[in-house]
């Protein structure tokens, strides 16, 4: 508290006093406020819902391009099919093709949906960049606290849009056209959805009170985890094959299989604790029914048990 207020009071001597204050604690937390001043030396540009936008664009795209590469070895090197989940090898040029429609897709959501809702809230909200960086474990417990919050509000919402038949037709249904999923895919959604993940997404960080820096980490590790549970390839260095707690690609691929279970984005302990986690053995038989209630919905409305593609 002292060196804080050492800080409101001046700025330059704040700054010294937080060099001390972090270099007696190591270099990490150095690290960290070196990176944290090399952000607020920028604030007037990351200010700008412009900026953040076509970041949080561009991130989505590059945590997706090695996927695209993997796609696109896997008709050079058949061994890499080896780790992708549908092991239904599509041509090169309709692999190709579907990507490109995404990008399409999504480029266009940011530009209506994602662009507008960005300017709306920083017109709400003024960002603040305070001069003392987290600490490492602040860092951690605040993004990790999102991360479990976004997880189980999320939980909630999935299962609801799955549930309700005119949620899942107005909402969720353009998720779904994927059933094969691939990284882009991950943001591949209709306006409502995307809107309502931008909102899930920024109220967590608000919840929990997060650091500016402990926010801007939530929001990278939040677009990688999505990327990987829909890049469709069980690879050996995967998270959940490092931390089981995590559901991956094969847990989420399950859901755009069979529509029934697996509605947790990141965690397994929600679809555990509520008995709609959907085991590997389970998806065979489960999805043969998941077909029947396609044809079903063929020939008639929805009904109100609405598990749906």
């Amino acid at each position: 508290m002292y060196v804080y207020r050492m800080i409101k009071n001046n700025s330059s001597d704040g700054a010294i006093g937080s060099c001390q204050q972090h270099g007696a604690l190591g270099e990490p937390v150095l690290l960290l406020q070196a990176l944290w001043d090399a952000l607020r030396s920028q604030q007037e540009v990351l200010s700008s819902p412009y900026t953040t936008t076509l970041l949080a664009f561009l991130v989505h795209l590059v945590f997706c391009a090695p996927y695209l590469a993997l796609d696109v070895l896997g008709h050079i090197s058949p061994g890499i099919h080896l780790y992708s989940i549908s092991r239904s090898a599509q041509p090169l040029r309709v692999c190709l093709r579907r990507w490109l429609d995404c990008f399409l897709r999504v480029a266009m959501r940011y530009l209506t949906t994602i662009l507008p809702g960005t300017v709306l809230y920083q017109r709400m909200r003024n960002p603040s960049f305070p001069y003392l960086a987290p600490s490492c474990h602040q860092l951690f417990v605040e993004v990790t606290a999102c991360l479990l919050l976004f997880d189980a509000i999320f939980f909630m919402l999935h299962y609801a849009m799955h549930r309700v038949p005119w949620l899942y037709r107005t909402v969720h249904r353009p998720h779904h056209r994927n059933q094969v999923t691939f990284a882009l895919a991950a943001q591949d959604g209709s306006v409502a959805e995307l809107l309502s993940l931008q909102m899930l997404a920024v109220g967590s960080t608000w919840a929990i009170g997060c650091h500016p820096m402990s926010e801007a980490v939530f929001h990278l590790i939040n677009t990688w985890l999505a990327v990987e549970d829909h890049c469709g390839y069980d690879l050996p260095w995967a998270l959940h094959r490092l931390l089981p707690c995590f559901g991956g690609a094969p847990f989420h691929q399950a859901h755009h299989h069979v529509y029934r279970g697996n509605f947790a984005p990141y965690f397994t302990h929600w679809d555990l604790l509520c008995g709609t986690y959907l085991y590997a053995r389970e998806e065979p038989a489960r999805k043969h029914e998941g077909r029947t209630m396609r044809r079903r919905r063929r020939k008639k409305s929805l009904g109100s048990d609405c598990v749906c593609e």
